[in-house]
């Protein structure tokens, strides 16, 4: 845990229930979530790169589970079960991650979180949920900053290429240095590497089932057909045209930007000339906007940034925030519209939330 001169963890806990009681006052219901979460789950959320960071443990009866990395999963799964709509939830408590290496940071964190669950106007409630934590965190030395990974995802989907590459741009909106390889690479800004293309070369001189063959027996838990799959994945990619040029020049200045709110919609304006499928996603934004100026937010000063969020927030497919001090996300959030659909079985409600790590902002008191 960071602390600073003067914070203790009665300073910490005080100001966790100080956050939690505000969350209660502006209508949300406390939720309890469960510690140990089915690591079956988080793994299809996450990809194995969750193990890095989790503790996993093994349970003879439910198998491997995971203590909470965070609240969302288990608060989305309980009200897609059982709640009713609309719904706002808060809660407090640990969350785990592994450290991996020796210092300051705690393995457990305590947390404090409001989601909403609300069809009706989601972005009213964006503006709801960033108004509420710029109240809760009033006085303390501050900036925020905003961002949209949708307007990001409709700008892919709308890509003039096949559906295999802009799923893989998409499945790595979260790992900015591989998008940015893949983007250069299905432009062709980025020349095929040698032993790419010593391997297509082999893959095209015969037929998958052929190769495989040849290479003697299957080691893995791949089989023959997965890997004649992937085969011929990778040949109908190589003969696939490149992304245009325009195209991909106005991607690039989309992850790229960075501006006051206001001057960041008007930008976002003119590019949607030559990419179309964000324009649904700009006026979203422009909505919300107006719905944060009805909070009395300054719009005209507030910063955006369309990569925001894109390296720690992965679940996020829409409006994204954070409010940092120093070097430190004192509280983050966004919304998560898809994940209600992958934990609720095929049902889904927009949603939108955050945190605050009540130690950081015990910190920051210290120094005011």
């Amino acid at each position: 845990m960071i602390e600073k001169p003067g914070t203790s963890k009665a300073a910490i806990r005080a100001e966790a229930e100080r956050v939690f009681a505000a969350f209660q006052a502006a209508g949300a219901v406390p939720i309890d979530a469960d510690i140990l979460l089915p690591a079956e789950t988080l793994l299809d959320l996450y990809g194995e790169d969750i193990r890095a960071r989790a503790y996993v443990t093994t349970d003879p009866l439910q198998g491997e589970m995971m203590l909470r990395p965070d609240f969302t999963v288990p608060v989305v799964q309980a009200h897609m079960a059982d709640g009713a709509d609309p719904a706002r939830y808060c809660y407090l408590g640990d969350v785990f991650r592994k450290q991996d290496h020796l210092g300051n940071r705690s393995s457990a964190t305590l947390q404090v979180g409001f989601e909403v669950f609300d069809r009706q106007a989601p972005e009213a409630a964006d503006a709801e949920v960033f108004a509420l934590f710029r109240d809760v965190l009033a006085g303390l030395p501050i900036r925020a900053v905003t961002g949209d990974i949708g307007i990001l995802m409709a700008a892919v989907r709308g890509l003039a290429t096949t559906d295999r590459r802009k799923a893989a741009l998409l499945r790595h909106i979260w790992r900015p240095q591989r998008f940015r390889a893949l983007l250069d690479r299905f432009s062709g800004r980025a020349p095929i590497s040698a032993a790419r293309a010593a391997l297509l070369e082999r893959l095209a001189a015969g037929a998958p089932e052929e190769l495989i063959a040849a290479a003697g027996p299957l080691v893995g838990l791949r089989e023959a057909e997965e890997i004649g799959a992937r085969a011929e994945a990778l040949l109908e990619d190589a003969k696939a045209a490149p992304i245009s040029a325009l195209e991909a020049a106005m991607l690039y200045d989309l992850l790229q930007l960075q501006a006051p709110a206001g001057v960041a919609l008007a930008h976002l304006r003119g590019i949607s000339a030559h990419l179309p499928a964000i324009v649904p996603a700009v006026d979203r934004f422009a909505s919300r906007l107006e719905a944060l100026a009805a909070r009395a937010v300054d719009v005209a000063a507030l910063a955006f940034e369309a990569s925001h969020g894109r390296t720690a927030m992965e679940y996020y497919d829409g409006f994204v925030f954070s409010f940092v001090g120093g070097d430190e996300v004192v509280a983050s959030g966004g919304r998560y519209d898809a994940l209600t659909a992958v934990l609720g079985q095929r049902r889904s409600i927009p949603a939108v939330g955050g945190i605050v790590r009540p130690h950081l902002v015990a910190a920051l008191r210290g120094t005011v």
